[in-house]
């Protein structure tokens, strides 16, 4: 074994994480699930949904045999939901051509949706004692810094440094699940000491070995990419009220908030009252008002003008058009759907202004 994974397995038993709701386990269906969830997204953040998430859908049959939205309204507020659709169709594929169970080939596991190298190989290390390589943005990281690797990471010629170095690094040892303990090393000593932020050098087992330390570059590796302001966006969404309930429309496949519930759109600077006549058909009067909400996504900053508005007349023929698309629904029914994070503040500040909070939202 060497040096490098040596140290990293001794200081997985001492000082790793070993508690977590997806460790100790061999189901692979469990340890997708938190792959899957941990993609760009922390710990803590996590854990709820994938309790709650594992409650509702146990195994792989529960999700393939439930309708994207019933995923989605568990993934509702963790961000990136195209993981989620894309969790859902893997799930129906290895319903239909896998019996329902999860694959133990790595290049199938890798051709699922949403699964790419770093992913199959962490389930297929956790699920199967595979030896195989990860290289997720943490031990990028690690990696970037311990061996001075500088440049961007995601640049191919660097990335494909690193992916060479995740190789050679691996134990060759198989016994006393190595394998298992390594891999997990590396994702601990990423998120809780070769941070992005404020490391703790003093307490890392590679701190010898790091030629970023020795060259006092720490915070300046791994190399960020260049990135240019991000562009800031408007909208209008409308909070259509009647008899209590709220009007959602469903959001398109592809872009943001693909597939979820959402509040209709309208363009900033037209006048709420009128529009509501022109495209429903609604005759609706102001209520109180709302201040702008921002948000900002990977790409761009999106401030939000919410337009609570009360429904005074609702022509019985726009009534009878309503397709799956649209639906009334009350507002506490409402957060339990799918519907992206910024509408459920909304919704939140619309309906409960005193608190702010149900209790439900309590034990997120």
């Amino acid at each position: 074994m060497s040096t490098f994974s040596a140290k990293l397995i001794h200081w997985q038993k001492l000082h790793g994480r070993s508690n977590l709701p997806w460790q100790n386990t061999r189901d692979p269906y469990a340890i997708w699930v938190s792959e899957i969830m941990l993609q760009q997204t922390q710990v803590t953040t996590v854990i709820p949904y994938y309790l709650r998430f594992l409650q509702r859908f146990p195994d792989i049959e529960s999700v393939a045999s439930s309708s994207v939205d019933e995923v989605l309204a568990l993934w509702s507020g963790l961000g990136y939901y195209s993981r989620g659709r894309n969790l859902h169709q893997a799930a129906r594929l290895i319903a239909r051509d896998q019996g329902g169970i999860f694959p133990r080939n790595f290049e199938v596991i890798q051709q699922l949706p949403g699964i790419g190298r770093s992913t199959a190989a962490a389930i297929a290390v956790f699920a199967y004692g595979e030896q195989r390589a990860i290289l997720d943005g943490n031990v990028k990281r690690v990696f970037a810094r311990c061996f001075g690797v500088d440049g961007y990471p995601g640049e191919r010629k660097n990335e494909l440094l690193l992916w060479r170095k995740a190789e050679e690094l691996l134990p060759e040892s198989y016994e006393g699940n190595q394998i298992e303990i390594y891999t997990q090393a590396l994702m601990d000593l990423g998120a809780t000491v070769c941070t992005r932020g404020q490391p703790k050098c003093m307490t890392c087992p590679l701190q010898q070995d790091c030629i970023a330390l020795r060259n006092d570059c720490v915070a300046r590796l791994p190399v960020s990419r260049l990135r240019r302001p991000l562009p800031e966006k408007e909208t209008v969404l409308l909070m259509l009220m009647k008899q209590g309930k709220v009007l959602l429309g469903k959001r398109p496949a592809t872009g943001i908030w693909g597939g979820l519930w959402c509040l209709p759109e309208m363009p900033v600077g037209e006048d709420a009252i009128a529009y509501c006549m022109q495209h429903f058909g609604m005759k609706v009067k102001p209520l109180a008002h709302m201040p702008p909400l921002d948000h900002t996504f990977t790409h761009f900053k999106l401030r939000i003008h919410p337009r609570p508005l009360q429904v005074v007349s609702y022509p019985a023929v726009m009534q009878a058009q309503e397709q799956d698309e649209t639906m009334w629904i009350m507002l506490d029914d409402a957060l339990e759907a799918a519907i992206p994070a910024p509408v459920r503040k909304l919704i939140l500040q619309h309906g409960y202004p005193q608190s702010g909070q149900l209790p439900f939202e309590k034990q997120r």
